[in-house]
């Protein structure tokens, strides 16, 4: 009897168990709820040999930072994948695709992952690889690449129907690209379907955001939280959301306790990079909106920049690492990324990072002269547009420092128009 998962998928199984575990492993993790890792476990205690299952299993540790249980996990899926009858074609090319994921290869990875959809449009933990701004092509490093993840989740969208994992995933490309209220429309019946998806909850917060919706964005995201398992992947990210739209409402205290709480290093489950981004980001912007921040924050978060990504590679993480160097006064940590970042935006991490160098010292005209070049391709860096206003913002504060408030006015205008009228940076009028 050939078990299938909830996507019409054959899976190569013969126990219930396994697959029922599967299927809710699946449930889970297309959700960003806890406990998919543990859902992934009981699947392969019940068939051991259930290659998709280590597989998702994998993916699962992945997601969660678990990269050395995770490449185990791949390579037993694998290897069960190879044996006669360990699987079929689609599963050894999800497998393989997942492998090159795993292992630090995207390009591959993604070029796997495009050409498996068009045959396997509902192999969904396959298709996620490249799906969100946090996807293969969301960090391909290329020019274009908003407008490649609008055209992926089109083609994908008519096979998965009222699907509400596939509806978040489409509803964060139409944002992305400009397409707010189609967004937020996708977005709401996403949630009717499955009002405990993270994922959905997370892109509202992007579309509203994009829409100026601050104080009906900040109630709806401090309520949702309250259900959300702080174990979650997306718990510390989430949270910064409601930092962002404390910050935006001039609310100081609930800005630094949900920091404090939820947020910087030590206090969550978040991966290393949303800790890193997501607590420099917030730590920039308050400081540019005129709040004093603690020196303490910069030099603990240059530290856990230094642990968790010591070699350059990852861009966007890259930026924000030597933003975290730089204003904690690390100049040796902050130049080995000036002088050497690689990765698939390295040429533009390189004058960020001298440009958050100059802003430290003061040098505002050679923080402009570094940044100039960059500006024009930021979506190469990575994040969504509200992960990047950190550059739109710290631009403008440039401008400001060196009394060039009409141009400072002019590029949020232009650039960034939702921002112009209330840009929450220090002097700005």
């Amino acid at each position: 009897m050939t078990r299938q998962d909830s996507y019409g998928n054959a899976l190569s199984t013969d126990s219930t168990s396994a697959t029922e575990a599967y299927d809710r492993g699946l449930h889970l993790f297309l959700g960003a709820e806890y406990g998919a890792v543990e859902a992934f476990g009981r699947a392969v205690e019940a068939d051991p040999g259930f290659a998709l299952g280590h597989a998702a299993l994998a993916r699962a540790r992945m997601m969660g930072g678990g990269m050395p249980g995770a490449r185990d996990a791949v390579a037993h899926a694998a290897d069960l994948a190879s044996r006669p009858g360990g699987a079929d074609d689609r599963e050894r090319a999800h497998i393989a695709a997942l492998d090159h994921a795993i292992h630090g290869r995207p390009a591959e990875a993604r070029a796997l992952v495009r050409t498996h959809v068009r045959d396997h449009p509902r192999d969904a933990l396959a298709a996620q690889l490249c799906a969100s701004v946090f996807g293969l092509i969301g960090f391909s490093g290329e020019v274009g690449r908003e407008a490649e993840l609008l055209a992926y989740t089109s083609a994908l969208l008519p096979h998965y129907g009222d699907d509400w994992w596939m509806m978040s995933m489409h509803a964060i490309s139409l944002c992305e690209t400009g397409r707010v209220g189609a967004s937020q429309d996708l977005m709401e019946r996403a949630l009717e379907l499955n009002p405990r998806n993270a994922n959905a909850a997370h892109f509202k917060s992007h579309a509203q955001y994009e829409a100026g919706e601050a104080e009906a964005g900040r109630a709806y995201l401090d309520e949702w939280l309250t259900g959300y398992d702080a174990r979650g992947v997306l718990h510390g990210h989430l949270s910064w959301h409601s930092a962002l739209w404390a910050l935006h409402a001039g609310d100081a205290q609930a800005l630094w306790a949900t920091v404090a709480a939820h947020v910087a290093p030590g206090t969550g489950h978040g991966l290393p990079i949303n800790v890193l981004t997501d607590t420099a980001a917030i730590l920039y912007r308050a400081e540019i909106a005129g709040l004093t921040v603690d020196p303490a924050h910069w030099a603990a978060l240059s530290d856990y920049a230094a642990q968790y990504f010591p070699d350059t590679g990852q861009s966007f993480a890259d930026i924000h690492a030597a933003l975290a160097h730089a204003m904690a006064g690390d100049g040796a940590r902050l130049a080995r990324i000036a002088e050497t970042a690689r990765g698939f935006a390295g040429d533009l991490v390189r004058p960020v990072a001298r440009g958050w160098m100059a802003m430290a010292r003061g040098d505002w005209a050679a923080a402009i002269d570094e940044l100039t070049p960059v500006m024009a391709a930021t979506e190469r860096l990575g994040g969504s547009r509200a992960q990047r206003d950190l550059l739109e913002l710290a631009w403008v504060n440039a401008l400001l420092k060196l009394g060039r408030n009409e141009e400072a006015r002019r590029s949020l205008a232009t650039r960034r128009p939702i921002l112009a009228p209330k840009a929450p940076v220090a002097g700005y009028t």
